[in-house]
């Protein structure tokens, strides 16, 4: 069976810049050089230019870096790059990321005025001296201006938070979780601290200068999320996220269900016709292969049909409702028992994996080994 690839319907846009880069950062990003601004909206305007007719679109997604360390003017001018190539479906998710230094009610004025109707702000804790730790240049101060400001033109506000920072205590933790609950956002993401090989961090830990929280005191933060959140009304819906009702990340959840997005920008990453490609990570690379007129992609992958298959097995976990096994092989043509049955019934017999009526899902206790338990799929 050849599975049908619908046209994308999921856009990421890339906007790499930052004030600083926090010392745990993987991502695609250049700090202090906003002398590349200008020539950036022109290579990605260059770079749209391959998108043609206009097509129609459910969600739109612009993350970074931070794109609103852009001025003013260069975001209007991104967005209006943007926005004159796409036409938004009626109800379409717009999201862009923000950090709480720097937002200004000018920008979000901008931002609500081109139709942007979510807005991620990664706040990551409200205390300073973990703030410190992160190398954040905010204060809570920032954070509860920006979410006033946010609350007079956005209706869907969500906060990023991480756990199992060195020096952050299960009380702390605690502490964050309920301070963030009370400021009603609609979505939380936790995530657990990583150091990523290349990050400050990484060299840091590598050299003794920063130690980890124990593997039992990352779970112990992890756990108290999983209770505390649901019991403040919000859905778990994935690993990391949890949502008021009808407020899921409706772009993230076209990454999790294996459909096909777009993406422009500098270590920008797209899935096509079951082609996944990547642009250079390197902005410098990036800007100097668009500006003058060749594709960008770094990298790309054509999977095989048993490749995505496996790969929709282990997205699909990452989402609590699981993965429906009819609807598995109506989209990938496989059986999903007869393609991993020996590692289902292994998962299953280590209390990781439950079957349910048609569907496979994580345990809670499986929820803890989630890496372990896709990386069997692979």
């Amino acid at each position: 069976m050849n599975p049908v690839f619908a046209p994308p319907q999921a856009i990421y846009i890339h906007v790499p810049f930052c004030a600083h880069r926090c010392g745990y950062c993987d991502f695609t990003l250049v700090a202090g050089k906003d002398h590349l601004i200008n020539n950036y909206l022109r290579a990605l305007e260059m770079e749209l230019s391959r998108v043609e007719d206009s097509p129609e679109i459910s969600t739109l997604f612009f993350g970074g870096g931070t794109p609103t360390h852009l001025l003013p003017a260069d975001l209007k001018r991104l967005l209006e790059i943007v926005l004159s190539k796409f036409r938004l479906a009626a109800g379409c998710e717009f999201s862009v990321e923000a950090n709480p230094a720097g937002l200004s009610e000018e920008k979000i004025a901008i931002l609500a005025d081109a139709g942007v109707n979510r807005v991620s702000l990664g706040i990551q804790s409200f205390d300073a001296q973990i703030l410190s730790v992160l190398e954040r240049d905010h204060r809570q101060e920032e954070i509860d201006q920006s979410l006033q400001w946010l609350r007079r033109r956005i209706n869907n506000i969500a906060l990023d938070l991480i756990f199992a920072v060195p020096g952050q205590s299960l009380a702390l933790w605690e502490s964050t979780l309920e301070m963030a609950v009370a400021h009603h956002p609609q979505h939380l993401s936790t995530y657990g601290l990583t150091f990523e090989k290349g990050t400050a961090f990484w060299t840091r830990r590598e050299k003794s200068q920063l130690t980890p929280a124990t593997p039992e005191l990352e779970r112990e933060m992890y756990a108290l999320a999983l209770d505390k959140l649901p019991a403040a009304g919000y859905e778990h819906y994935e690993i990391s996220n949890f949502a008021q009702p009808g407020f899921r990340c409706r772009h993230n959840e076209v990454y999790w269900t294996g459909q096909s997005y777009d993406a422009f920008g500098p270590g920008a990453a797209r899935y096509l016709d079951g082609r996944r490609s990547i642009n250079h990570r390197s902005v410098t690379t990036w800007l100097k292969r668009t500006l003058a007129g060749e594709l960008p992609i770094g990298e790309t992958e054509m999977l095989s049909p048993e490749d995505r298959a496996r790969e929709a097995i282990a997205l699909g976990l990452r989402r609590r409702a699981g993965i429906d096994l009819m609807e598995f092989h109506e989209r990938t043509g496989y059986d999903l028992l007869e393609l991993a049955g020996d590692a289902v019934d292994s998962l299953t017999a280590q209390g990781w994996l439950e079957r349910n009526s048609g569907t496979i899902r994580l345990t809670h206790e499986g929820l803890f080994f989630a890496d372990q338990v896709a990386g069997e799929f692979l």
